[in-house]
């Protein structure tokens, strides 16, 4: 631990020390030495007094605090809930005001043009796609945080899909998230007989927030890379090459480019920001919202070839349920031939397991 006193003792050597003497002082940007001539004894003590203080504040032996940290968090249950509600809200008005920074939610004549029709010709569709929202934005929302980049982009998946797995275009884009065969496998997705995790809302996410995060590389743009998800980036950079004067990383580029894209791509945007700007103020625009249980669920590993159905049948649960769960298990079984991370309802672990032991259990092989 610092010492004060011994720099008081040293006090004497140092009055009689050359009139040449380095004195210091402390800035925002740290110590600076400035040299000149001391002109009185007295005036040495006092600022080198001074200057003891401010050492003795600065030096603190912080391997107490740390150790003080240390007792404290020991002393201190997991089960508590201290009176620090008010910060989590916080930190997420923050984290909005951030991502407002990152994704400027404008409005424009295209924008205003699709919060009208979503808050009347096609409200019901509306209300019931942002009810939806609520079986994934707690998953999606999570995910985007945890990787820095815009909350706003939870509304891409809901213009792409309007939230569903089994959507499917008629380019044979699939899933919540869209994907075509060769981004899918690009990102890592399996596709075969048995699974399509393009239908996986999780496996999805994972992958589309990967290419999102891609897209932005390149373009420096989330309004470029929202447009690329949608048209395909080849489409976007022929559009950026011949109208944007060489510039990149400007939001404002879109707009500039936005008659020389695709059609469908050209409203994808402005029905992106529309939709979150309804959002944001649901019972402002007279919007009623219901939000759906949040998609959550256990683990089990089970044998290859096993019947989502008859699961369901051994565990009485209601029907379609494990489809629910695992979407991406496109023929209703688990794949052959291997274990298989199945998701059961939340708490029915233990019981899935022994109807998976029970001597007569229901399963099904791939060819039947």
């Amino acid at each position: 631990m610092f010492d004060i006193r011994k720099l008081f003792k040293r006090l004497p050597s140092l009055r009689s020390r050359s009139p040449a003497l380095s004195s210091r002082r402390l800035s925002a940007s740290g110590w600076h030495t400035l040299c000149g001539t001391v002109r009185k004894s007295a005036e040495r003590v006092l600022q080198l007094t001074a200057l003891s203080f401010t050492l003795g504040a600065l030096l603190i032996d912080w391997t107490q605090v740390r150790q003080f940290a240390v007792d404290v968090e020991a002393k201190w249950s997991p089960d508590q809930v201290g009176p620090v509600v008010v910060v989590p809200m916080v930190l997420t008005d923050m984290e909005r005001d951030l991502a407002d920074v990152e994704f400027p939610i404008e409005l424009n004549e295209r924008i205003e043009q699709w919060k009208l029709r979503f808050s009347t010709t096609d409200k019901s569709a509306f209300e019931e796609t942002l009810s939806r929202a609520g079986l994934y934005s707690n998953m999606i929302l999570g995910k985007l945080r945890a990787r820095g980049m815009p909350t706003e982009l939870f509304y891409l998946a809901m213009i792409e899909s309007g939230f569903l797995n089994h959507a499917r275009s008629l380019v044979s884009a699939t899933g919540m998230w869209q994907f075509m065969d060769p981004t899918a496998r690009a990102y890592g997705l399996r596709i075969d007989a048995y699974v399509d995790e393009r239908r996986d809302p999780v496996r999805a996410t994972d992958a589309a927030l990967d290419y999102l995060s891609d897209l932005y590389q390149q373009y420096g743009s989330w309004y470029l890379a929202a447009a690329a998800y949608n048209a395909g980036p080849t489409r976007v950079s022929l559009a950026v090459a011949r109208h944007s004067d060489g510039r990149a990383g400007d939001e404002s580029l879109y707009w500039e480019i936005v008659d020389h894209l695709p059609a469908e791509t050209a409203q994808y945007v402005p029905k992106l920001l529309a939709a979150t700007y309804l959002a944001r103020d649901a019972a402002l625009f007279d919007l009623e919202v219901t939000l759906a249980d949040p998609y959550v669920y256990d683990l089990v590993w089970a044998p290859g070839a096993i019947s989502l159905a008859g699961i369901e049948e051994a565990m009485g649960l209601p029907h379609n349920r494990m489809r629910e769960l695992n979407p991406q298990l496109i023929r209703g079984i688990t794949p052959p031939g291997t274990i298989y991370p199945l998701r059961v309802p939340v708490g029915q672990a233990f019981e899935v397991i022994a109807a998976l032991a029970a001597p007569g259990r229901r399963s099904r092989l791939a060819d039947d």
